[in-house]
């Protein structure tokens, strides 16, 4: 039997061995270098434009590379890199690409000394593993009823960002959402803050003015000029169903031969809306809000009652109204009992802003929802204060779910670097280079944060590293010197009071040694994209088709 052969198009592209190793690297490297400048409170903004023209102004790593095209596979990798470190903790999309570029680069030489990439990566892997016993000894617990040392924190993660000089408010913000979808129900925490802390921009006003509310708004109007839009204390009461005549137009065939017929089919209509309405009316709601549509004759059975009716609500909105009211969401009218209605709402009002309606559910008595309403002058700003706010957020409920920090400012990176090389001594055989080149990776982040804020950057990374040195070689505890990213200097963190979640720097230090070393072990692109060839000129044939004698 013939053994079976891996046939290659002749018009694929491919590129194998060293040479796609050296191209995932460069790539990796390109990327890198592209939000490198991103990094830190003096970090510098990228302009970008998006295939519809439109222009976006941020530091943020996430949404750079969000926008940026690329074609090269192992830069789509970075890419994906950042987003999953995004979804995973929200925070540090920035610093975990600039480890793997780093790491990719430190690689570069060992290859090309023919080190064989499975040595390299298990050499990476290995001082993963180190690395991590290294930040749980530099961490410590932070107590979360102390709202001082919470704000502190959260401040530190958003002065690299644009919204660094409102950062007292936003600070505000960001710990005010968290704590209202924050749920302890016996151990297990739920933090659920992209289905329950909704953002809403309004252009116009001041920065100021934003708020978190507590409860819910929406971009609605009521259905009827006449229905309520001031309500105090209002019996809320949510429907997954129509509140319309159901009409199956193709498979029903109906056969008038008088008026009277035809009345009748029209009171068949309004007794069935008029049962819905008092199945609803029966548990005296003062607001019906349904994701459908609701007819015209309900809305007239629902007025007369004195109820407010908003109607094709998004079920995401409608989730959050029925966290923040206390309400059950119901499918069917019939089935509406005493305990699916929602009392929990202080105050019900539509009131307009600008040239639209809006609708408020606040004032509630144990929100476990909320809005963080933003005013800002233009949509550009409150785009990026969005972007900012939501990475706030993030770190807000990363210690919720986990109140341990480190230091920040690239005093753990540097603790990493010098805890690994002083390691590397004891790592046997070939295994040792790539050990120590993974800690001298660590030392791009204080080396970032120098170069972004324009100081002498040899000297410092130099003093930096012979502190940690120092207190490597005393025997003592990993100190927590790192530098200071407004002024370029060297300082203590604890002092300074700059602080990073340990959920976050570990999930950035593991995926960055993870992503390189899954980089460095692909030998082989092979594209099957077809890439057609030119069309060839074909020579002009006599008049009388093949035989030029013109015919028999």
């Amino acid at each position: 039997m013939q053994a079976p052969v891996m046939v290659l198009n002749t018009n694929t592209k491919r590129e194998s061995g060293r040479k796609a190793q050296l191209g995932n690297i460069t790539a990796g490297k390109a990327v890198a270098d592209i939000i490198r400048t991103t990094l830190g409170p003096k970090s510098m903004l990228k302009m970008l434009l998006d295939p519809t023209g439109g222009i976006v102004m941020t530091n943020d790593g996430n949404a750079i590379l969000r926008e940026v095209d690329v074609s090269h596979p192992g830069a789509k990798s970075m890419v994906e890199l950042s987003r999953a470190q995004d979804e995973e903790v929200g925070d540090g999309t920035t610093s975990v690409i600039v480890i793997a570029g780093e790491m990719l680069h430190v690689a570069e030489p060992l290859l090309l000394r023919d080190f064989h990439p499975t040595v390299i990566c298990s050499g990476f892997l290995r001082a993963l593993d180190d690395a991590l016993v290294v930040l749980r000894e530099l961490a410590f617990p932070i107590d979360l009823t102390n709202r001082a040392e919470l704000s502190n924190l959260v401040r530190s993660s958003i002065g690299t960002k644009f919204i660094s000089r409102f950062s007292d408010q936003m600070v505000e913000l960001a710990l005010d959402a968290v704590q209202t979808v924050y749920i302890d129900s016996g151990g297990r925490k739920e933090i659920d803050i992209k289905r329950y802390a909704k953002v809403e921009k309004l252009p116009g006003g001041d920065i100021e003015h934003s708020r978190v509310l507590k409860g819910v708004m929406v971009n609605k109007d009521v259905t009827h000029p006449k229905m309520r839009r001031k309500i105090e204390r209002p019996r809320v009461v949510l429907l997954d169903c129509t509140l319309e005549y159901k009409k199956n137009e193709s498979a029903t065939s109906v056969e008038l031969t008088d008026e009277t017929q035809w009345e009748a089919l029209l009171k068949q209509e309004e007794d069935w809306v008029a049962a819905v309405c008092q199945d609803i009316l029966a548990v005296k709601p003062d607001v019906v809000v349904t994701e459908k549509g609701v007819s015209d004759l309900a809305q007239h059975f629902l007025v007369k009652a004195g109820v407010t009716v908003l109607r094709r609500m998004r079920k995401t909105d409608n989730n959050r109204i029925a966290r923040a009211v206390g309400a059950t969401i119901v499918n069917r009218p019939e089935e509406l009992k005493e305990s699916d209605v929602g009392t929990g709402c202080g105050l019900f009002e539509v009131a307009k802003i600008g040239e639209e309606y809006f609708t408020f559910f606040v004032d509630c008595d144990a929100p476990k929802a909320c809005t963080i309403l933003l005013r800002g002058a233009s949509k550009d700003v409150l785009n990026e204060v969005e972007r900012n706010l939501l990475d706030a957020m993030c770190v807000a409920r990363n210690i919720y779910q986990a109140p341990m920090l480190v230091p920040g400012g690239g005093a753990c990176e540097m603790a990493l670097s010098v805890a690994l090389a002083h390691k590397s001594k004891a790592v046997p055989g070939a295994l040792q280079w790539p050990y120590k080149a993974a800690g001298q990776a660590f030392e791009v982040i204080p080396r970032t944060l120098a170069q972004n804020c324009g100081c002498d950057v040899v000297r410092i990374v130099t003093e930096l590293r012979a502190k940690h040195a120092s207190a490597a070689s005393a025997g003592g505890p990993p100190v927590a010197w790192g530098i200071d990213g407004e002024k370029g200097v060297i300082c203590d963190m604890r002092a300074l009071g700059v602080w990073e979640p340990l959920i976050v720097k570990q999930q950035t230090v593991k995926t960055a040694v993870e992503m390189t070393s899954m980089l460095l072990r692909i030998d082989d692109i092979v594209s099957g994209m077809q890439h057609k060839a030119p069309a060839k000129a074909t020579r002009a044939e006599p008049a009388g088709g093949e035989d030029e004698g013109g015919g028999n």
